[in-house]
């Protein structure tokens, strides 16, 4: 049988059901290797490892009865820092300005609880979630676990690390520029950042989306039958919507896929990533899509221009602080978010109003195309203690040229492994659908998941010495 960590969700559900095992002997294995990885990658925030164990009992008793109460109950679940859990605080990365335990659960947090997922744990996240990087003021660095000397990518870096990890198989990331889909590919896990108001989340912000972060398809589908119910505390909500997200066949035949190898601006693709979304690309040619090649959406313009609002936001989050606590901060973000002050407010409109104009360009695509393939990242890998693949505050945003369009223009998009670079850590592709087109891009990623049929493939904790 399967480790118990690295089983599926579907796959822990069945064995419930069969009686072949029960949450507690899963949430007693996870303590276990929790305790041989936690130490050298530092993925959680949060964790209560006798909480844990004590829901697990309780389910095992509702499945000895045969009395589960929810659609998840007894699956191990992480939530990243910034969805709010009753009685938990919001550090926000930086552990800095007034940290009262949240009074009630996100609207994640609140469809997981609902289904009776089992929460095993926070997880960390960067300053203010405004860094792809596993680098935190409070919660310290969070390590890839494919190498402990390279980044996960964030701001969901925690979320990424543990499910590389094996530290069950369900976790919920946010994204607002690739902060899901980033650490996925860094990971090489699978990570969606759904149509925005599809799942619903609080506090909601143009192009802030949660989203599932797992190891298979299966199981993005899974949790989108609970996270996707609605929540009217999310005004970007969208109507209620019946479906089944765990239909996942899918007939590619006839269907025109973009091939958008080009990000207009940013860092230079990595040839082996290239090739990856090259070979991804060929698999959904032999299964009978059209191949149509695709000019790039962003433009230099578009990213400066989204820095300068981002930068002049940011200014707005330091202000509220002391001088003091300003100090605490990552200098990293404090050099990038000095200019902020001095940008004016027709700067900051002009800069926002960059992200209408990326909204325009990727609607404009599937006029053409039905779905896009291109990479996540530009690049393979990058050091464990840089803020940034750049690790220059001034050139904070080079590696999310493949991500933000798609934040701004507000359609599916999932990061997907496709492979593994000559030095063994993984090449990510992403796959795009037109906005509301969810189920679509599962599907497409389940029919690629199926066609690259990649041997299971994941890190081990170092052997103690």
């Amino acid at each position: 049988m399967t480790a118990l960590h690295l089983m599926t969700a579907t796959q822990l559900l069945d064995a419930y059901r069969q009686k072949r095992l029960s949450p507690l002997d899963v949430a007693e294995t996870l303590v276990r290797h929790i305790d041989r990885w936690e130490p050298h990658i530092n993925a959680l925030y949060g964790y209560h490892p006798a909480t844990f164990l004590e829901a697990a009992r309780a389910s095992s008793d509702r499945w000895v009865r045969g009395e589960p109460r929810g659609p998840l109950d007894g699956v191990p679940v992480t939530l990243k820092e910034l969805i709010a859990t009753r009685g938990t605080s919001i550090p926000n990365g930086t552990g800095l300005g007034q940290q009262a335990p949240a009074a009630e659960d996100a609207p994640p947090a609140a469809r997981l609880a609902e289904d009776d997922a089992l929460l095993l744990a926070k997880t960390t996240c960067p300053d203010f979630g405004m860094l792809s990087s596993g680098r935190s003021s409070f919660h310290g660095t969070t390590r890839n676990p494919w190498r402990l000397d390279c980044n996960t990518g964030g701001s969901s870096s925690g979320a990424g690390a543990a499910a590389a990890a094996g530290y069950g198989p369900l976790h919920v990331g946010t994204d607002i520029g690739g902060s899901v889909r980033l650490p996925a590919a860094w990971c090489g896990v699978v990570g969606f950042k759904p149509t925005q108001g599809r799942i619903p989340i609080d506090p909601y912000y143009v192009g802030r989306c949660a989203g599932p972060m797992t190891r298979s398809v299966d199981d993005v589908a899974l949790m989108m039958t609970a996270l996707a119910r609605t929540d009217r505390r999310d005004a970007t909500r969208l109507p209620p919507e019946s479906i089944d997200w765990t239909d996942l066949a899918c007939d590619v035949s006839g269907l025109r896929i973009g091939v958008m190898l080009d990000a207009g601006c940013g860092l230079p693709l990595d040839d082996e990533i290239a090739r990856a979304v090259e070979e991804a690309a060929a698999h959904l040619e032999a299964a009978g899509a059209t191949l149509v090649p695709l000019a790039p959406v962003l433009t230099r313009a578009m990213l400066d221009g989204l820095d300068r609002f981002w930068r002049t936001r940011q200014w707005s989050a330091l202000e509220a602080l002391t001088p003091e606590q300003r100090e605490r901060v990552l200098p990293a973000i404090l050099a990038w978010a000095d200019d902020g002050g001095r940008i004016s407010g027709v700067e900051a409109v002009r800069g926002f109003e960059q992200t209408l104009a990326m909204r325009r360009a990727t609607e404009a695509v599937f006029d053409d195309v039905d779905a896009v393939i291109s990479p996540t990242t530009p690049n393979v890998a990058f050091p464990a203690d840089w803020v940034s693949p750049t690790n220059d505050p001034q050139q904070p945003f080079e590696h999310i040229a493949y991500t933000v369009p798609w934040n701004m223009g507000e359609q599916p998009a999932l990061s997907l492994n496709g492979g593994f670079s000559r030095d063994g850590m993984p090449l990510s592709v992403q796959l795009i659908g037109p906005r509301f087109a969810d189920h679509r891009v599962l599907k497409l990623a389940k029919a690629l998941e199926t066609r690259l049929a990649l041997e299971p493939r994941w890190p081990s904790p170092p052997v103690a010495q």
